[in-house]
């Protein structure tokens, strides 16, 4: 196993590198993994890249942006130019579905006790 460290900062920004390396092999078969990852802060905020590959497959990439204060930003962005965080995204309610909805799930309801009801002997 590899692991390579690298980190550089200034007044205003700061990155780092890490990478590692595995392999082995066993009855003419060999396996591993290689991942990287990247991390760049500056004022904005912090973007983490991370790349993992395992032997034989394709690369794995995800990218992570997290404003000032830690909290996970939405489309990757890091220069928090009115890129919501995920804690502000709205949910929508799916519980109030359509009428139509709901008469369709009482005849199923309805169609499956009626089913149990013939496998138990009652119908």
């Amino acid at each position: 196993m590899s692991q390579n460290f690298s980190s550089t900062t200034s007044s205003s920004s700061s990155t780092s590198y890490s990478t590692s390396t595995s392999s082995s092999s066993s009855g003419g078969r060999t396996t591993g993994t290689h991942h990287t990852q990247q991390s760049f802060t500056n004022a904005d905020g912090t973007t983490v890249r991370t790349t993992t590959q395992n032997h034989g497959e394709p690369v794995y990439e995800e990218t992570r942006s997290y404003d000032p204060h830690g909290r996970e930003l939405l489309g990757g962005a890091s220069n928090g130019a009115g890129q919501p965080r995920i804690q502000d995204v709205e949910v929508e309610d799916v519980t109030d579905a359509d009428s139509s909805d709901d008469a369709a799930a009482q005849v199923y309801r309805e169609r499956m006790e009626d089913e149990y009801a013939k496998r138990e002997g009652g119908a």
